[in-house]
């Protein structure tokens, strides 16, 4: 394993340089070869302060109402000083100030000519040697590398971060760029997180050339929003393409000196130039994002094309299937019908092709992107490469190399911090799924899209409240499930019409507008034209949404239950016949979330978003 001389002086196994902190209970990277000398590992100083809360608006709706660069300064050990300051001038006085801390607690590694750890450790000699403890050590060792494969699932979404490996060799591989606070001010424990995983197109730097656009700056070219929610049980990834045509709003960049410079929006051009086009750095990305999405964005991560080589190799090779035979002379590409393993220049091939796939378009590149990215992500959950230290070393190396990111999260300390709030989102409940878009109706020949409002509005409000994408199962009790079987035989039957469907809207706790939006998404999107809007319900404070009809109105709830997504429980059936055109009335609650959102369960996508699964293998087509 290239452990670059560290871990091969005096015949080291860089296996044996992972111990155990007992005042962290986690196994750590110990990089320094004297005795008795260990490096330690900054404590975790927390999350940075999180964006302010948004106060929920009253309610007054009304019948009728239209709705109208620098590299990041990682610390280095005082064995490593020499070698830190031939890279960069760094000191490594601040490690060397703290080292003392776990001098007496952190075991020394083993030498491969001893067989045995230094005898001068003195948390080795205090340390029994039973066999019950060793089992107690091979189970945190696998516990960590389980939260790790979490860690670096996210890392390759996310374009490459090693935030497992927690020491001053891979913090000082970091570049960071200061956003000027075009963030949250930094991701909290208990709130959902956005990460814009940036992937440029950049010709310069070693391993990015020879494709093209000689020495271009790079603009934002692959484009994803992962959002993980609240209760970290699922995440979804929103890829925006580089051609959509939207406002990219006014921005500060930071210079070196640290001044800042104003850079003025511009109105209708493509996504890509919000990065790089006239001076304007990630923080003006993650701006644009915010004022098509409505989401905060927390963190940016940007990798290039040498990234793309680099990690696949690491990794030890992405699978992939194809439908058909490729061959594609632009991107270079050539796979037979069938599954494989690629990497290297073969892997940045399969994600930059356009002419192999779908209509080649960006939008079919896309896609192809979702299914690479998704393999990654098995691939590093997978036992073969959380089992292996040198593989694992590899895919530090490679990230940490290739990754560039604000200043907020620009140290392995809190990259790892990060790490750990992402680990436990299951790749079952990790959704890739596109910007909803339409062909720009102002060219004749189509290059560029425009926001598809109509679609995309339901999708960005699901972000939004943390809906996933996904069914997220949760346990409940034998009562409960009884009672939601009988709930749901309520939805089971006969659907009317869409045209057929006479129903009266009242706001009785969600947001302003909340009735009258509804209505027009019920008229315009869905065909229920017998709809209308009954301004504030006399009750304004309803916690839950429902739906009240006659006994011969149950064909019209069930179809209205399956455009809005209501529960069974929010149906509340008569027991006498509606008479004559009499409507049935829905009552919008606190739990309303949005027109097209459903209420409770799994969010059912508009139709025609498309959307990857990242623990299901998909064949290009």
């Amino acid at each position: 394993m290239d452990a670059h001389s560290r871990g091969q002086a005096d015949e080291i196994d860089p296996a044996d340089q992972w111990v155990l902190n007992p005042q962290t209970g986690n196994y750590e990277l110990r990089l320094d070869h004297s005795n008795g000398q260990q490096t330690s590992v900054p404590r975790d100083t927390g999350s940075g302060p999180g964006a302010p809360g948004r106060a929920a608006p009253a309610r007054d709706d009304a019948p009728g109402d239209v709705p109208v660069e620098g590299r990041g300064s990682g610390a280095a050990s005082a064995s490593d000083a020499g070698r830190s300051g031939a890279r960069g001038g760094r000191s490594g006085g601040r490690a060397a100030d703290k080292e003392a801390t776990a001098r007496a607690d952190v075991p020394g590694q083993r030498s491969r000519r001893a067989g045995k750890r230094p005898a001068d450790s003195a948390a080795a000699a205090g340390r029994g040697r039973s066999s019950r403890k060793r089992k107690q050590q091979k189970s945190g060792k696998k516990k960590a590398l389980t939260w790790t494969g979490g860690v670096l699932a996210f890392v390759l979404v996310a374009g490459g971060t090693g935030a497992y490996f927690v020491y001053q060799h891979f913090n000082g591989n970091i570049d960071t760029i200061d956003v000027a606070g075009a963030g949250s001010g930094g991701f909290k424990k208990d709130q959902p997180i956005n990460i814009l995983v940036i992937g440029t197109d950049k010709r310069t730097g070693k391993g990015n050339e020879g494709y093209g656009d000689a020495g271009s700056e790079g603009h934002a070219d692959t484009n994803i929003l992962f959002h993980v929610s609240k209760d970290r049980t699922n995440a979804t990834a929103l890829s925006i393409p580089r051609d959509l045509i939207t406002d990219i709003p006014d921005c500060e960049t930071k210079n070196k000196d640290g001044s800042t410079t104003s850079i003025p929006g511009t109105l209708g051009t493509r996504f890509n130039v919000s990065l790089g086009q006239d001076g304007r750095d990630p923080g003006c990305t993650m701006r644009t994002v915010k004022e098509i999405t409505g989401l905060t964005v927390d963190h940016f991560m940007m990798a290039d094309f040498n990234a793309v080589k680099e990690m696949s190799t690491a990794v030890g090779g992405v699978k992939v299937c194809v439908a058909k035979d490729v061959d594609d002379p632009k991107s270079h590409l050539k796979l037979s019908k069938g599954e494989h393993v690629i990497q290297g220049e073969q892997a940045l091939a399969f994600v930059r092709t356009r002419h192999a796939f779908g209509n080649e378009s960006d939008l079919s590149r896309i896609e192809t992107q979702q299914q690479f990215l998704s393999s990654m992500i098995r691939q590093m959950q997978s036992s073969e490469t959380l089992t292996s230290p040198s593989k694992l070393w590899k895919v530090a190396e490679a990230a940490t190399n290739a990754l560039t990111v604000d200043s907020g999260i620009g140290t392995i300390e809190k990259l790892s911090e990060l790490g750990r709030e992402l680990a436990s989102v299951d790749p079952k409940n990790i959704t890739f799924t596109t910007l909803p878009v339409l062909d720009n109706p102002a060219e004749e020949i189509k290059a560029t899209v425009v926001l598809n409002e109509a679609k995309a509005r339901p999708l960005f409000s699901m972000m939004q409240n943390d809906i996933s994408l996904t069914e997220v199962k949760k346990k409940e009790s034998a009562q409960e499930a009884a009672a939601k079987k009988e709930q749901q035989a309520l939805l089971k039957g006969p659907k009317a019409a869409p045209a057929d469907v006479r129903v009266d809207v009242y706001n009785g706790g969600g947001p302003q507008g909340a009735a009258q939006e509804t209505l027009n998404w019920l008229q315009n999107d869905q065909g229920a034209l017998k709809s209308t809007n009954k301004g504030n319900s006399p009750d304004p404070d309803q916690p839950k949404t429902t739906l009240e009809y006659g006994a011969n109105q149950a064909d019209q709830a069930r179809a209205l239950a399956e455009m809005m997504g209501l529960p069974g429980s929010a149906l509340k059936p008569g027991t006498e016949d509606a008479e004559g055109l009499e409507a049935m009335t829905l009552v919008l609650g606190k739990d309303f979330k949005g027109a097209g959102v459903p209420i409770t369960g799994a969010a059912k996508a508009p139709d025609g978003v498309q959307k990857v699964a990242a623990d299901k293998q998909v064949c290009a087509k």
